[in-house]
């Protein structure tokens, strides 16, 4: 199993580039990014699960961004978005960007993608709330033929282009995994038709006990014809209980990203130590 971090930066936490040194010196994995382009004000749409909408959703900067800048200083550490609201960003420019980012870190970009769930936020980039799942699919799959083919074109009925060249292409292949976020069962779907794997969350009433779906989860990719090895899980929000992540070891979920807050390195670095010690026990 592996392990990573998701944060969302901001311009007073710890520098994307610090971040990535200190994680690859401890032997983390992977770093993850979220994002959101802005919040509308007013907001009609409540936080899932009820709440003050922190402020680092309204400070977040953009992940592209931030990983390139991550990938620059490091060699091994994968580098993710966790995850990047596709909907809102053009298609064409949005797989430019995944290859370019692929290519800059020499193969160690993991794409992560969800629908969102700020309606305001969602139209104002002129995409429809309610058909957010339908446009997200053909995007993935417009980009794949676009990584993949020399001349790719995509005919959808929201996504639609003609035969077209662009580059670069990846560095992985066929194309950087599609890891499609979100809570069971309607993610877990979306991930089994077109992804290349999940991204649920752990804890919390509204999303469900990881060791009741993860189970359910190989049943359906089984009955939908695919290999449940094909489908690695990366469970977010990964809680610091030994036992408990043993747990989810043993029922093969591939990687668990636990959440840091948006500080500075005086008061995130001890976080990482806590971690990586927690690390150290389970990987003895």
């Amino acid at each position: 199993m592996e392990f990573g971090v998701g944060i969302f930066f901001t311009d007073y936490s710890i520098s994307p580039a610090e971040l990535a040194v200190a994680l690859e010196e401890r032997g983390f994995d992977s770093l993850w990014a979220p994002e959101h382009s802005h919040i509308p004000v007013p907001r009609r749409t409540p936080m899932p699960g009820g709440g003050e909408l922190p402020k680092r959703y309204y400070d977040v900067m953009d992940p592209f961004v931030t990983l390139t800048a991550a990938a620059a200083v490091t060699k091994r550490l994968k580098l993710g978005t966790g995850v990047c609201l596709v909907i809102q960003r053009d298609t064409i420019q949005t797989a430019k960007l995944v290859a370019s980012i692929d290519q800059i870190s020499n193969g160690r970009f993991l794409f992560g993608i969800g629908g969102g769930w700020n309606a305001e936020e969602i139209e104002n980039h002129g995409a429809v709330f309610a058909t957010r799942f339908k446009k997200m699919r053909e995007q993935i799959e417009a980009m794949k033929a676009i990584w993949t083919q020399s001349k790719p074109e995509y005919h959808g009925e929201i996504v639609d282009f003609p035969p077209m060249m662009t580059w670069p292409k990846p560095v992985q292949k066929p194309h950087p995994p599609v890891i499609v976020g979100g809570a069971f069962p309607w993610a877990a779907r979306r991930a089994i038709r077109y992804g290349d794997g999940w991204i649920p969350i752990a804890g919390g009433s509204r999303y469900g006990d990881p060791l009741e779906y993860l189970p359910r989860f190989r049943q359906m990719a089984e009955e939908a014809g695919r290999d449940p090895q094909s489908l690695p899980v990366t469970l977010g929000g990964a809680p610091e209980d030994l036992d408990l992540l043993k747990r989810y070891r043993d029922l093969g979920v591939a990687r668990v990203n636990f959440p840091v807050p948006p500080v500075k390195a005086d008061e995130i670095l001890p976080v990482l130590d806590r971690l990586a010690n927690l690390l150290q026990q389970l990987r003895a």
